[in-house]
């Protein structure tokens, strides 16, 4: 499938305030692969690591060998049933996200993250854990949304823990703002959702505020947990991971914010 203009986004360089036009879904860390992931690299690598394209992708032929299938039967690879993607943005080492893929085998993930030890580690997990339902696109998350990922394809978008950019002049550094998030609500299916946590409270305001002002979505949390303030209760399928478990014993709150599109 080709996105043809009229149904292409607008890029964040076409976004009306100023400091978007640099903003991207990730910051350049520092770190070492080790020989244990340069090894995942290269075994798993071919079959895991999606490439980046400018152009939209099939996203039933991806998974085609996730359940056995031959990838080189294009009408058999069409004719399997959907299964449901969720795309996430920047999953550090990838722990969470083999558990999450793990806890829901049926459902395929669409991991975005250019850290290369964290790539690493992941594909180690998905050797150690045989997870089947995992691809890794290691590019900027911004750009395969726009050029990869067809409007309505996604069945759920994940971003847990994103950089909170602390300081109130960094604060237009942060990944979760307007225009990102209409990106995203155009690519998500009628009632799918966008799953974001946090554990700094101002972020998990703006994110909040954020999300609430997209006209495409619903709070989900509003009818079901009015009581939390458009909050949502952690969703069972993400686990605590140990830097969370930590925070936790140090009194230090994770907030969850879930929308569903409408």
């Amino acid at each position: 499938m080709t996105t043809t203009p009229s149904d292409a986004l607008p890029t964040l360089d076409d976004a009306p305030k100023p400091f978007m036009r640099t903003i991207k879904s990730f910051v350049k860390r520092a770190g070492r692969t080790t020989t244990g992931q340069a090894k995942a690299f290269e075994d798993l690598g071919p079959r895991f690591l999606l490439p980046y394209r400018a152009s939209a992708i099939d996203l039933v032929a991806v998974y085609a060998d996730s359940t056995g299938a031959s990838a080189t039967n294009d009408a058999q690879t069409m004719a399997q049933p959907a299964a449901p993607v969720v795309l996430e943005i920047g999953f550090g080492m990838g722990e969470a996200t083999a558990k999450i893929a793990t806890t829901l085998p049926d459902t395929h993930f669409l991991c975005c993250e250019v850290h290369e030890p964290g790539v690493g580690a992941l594909l180690k997990r998905i050797g150690e854990n045989n997870i089947t339902n995992i691809r890794i696109c290691a590019h900027d998350a911004v750009e395969v949304i726009d050029h990869m990922l067809p409007r309505q394809s996604l069945d759920g978008v994940h971003i847990f823990f994103p950089d909170p950019w602390h300081k109130t002049k960094h604060n237009k550094r942060r990944l979760i703002q307007s225009p990102l998030v209409a990106k995203l609500a155009a690519r998500l299916k009628v009632g799918g959702y966008l799953h974001c946590a946090t554990d700094w409270e101002p972020y998990a305001q703006q994110i909040l505020e954020v999300l609430s002002a997209e006209p495409l979505l619903k709070n989900r949390a509003l009818a079901t947990h009015p009581e939390l303030a458009g909050y949502a209760p952690k969703p069972h399928y993400r686990p605590l991971t140990k830097f969370e478990n930590r925070g936790i014993k140090l009194g230090h709150g994770v907030w969850d914010v879930v929308f569903e599109r409408i």
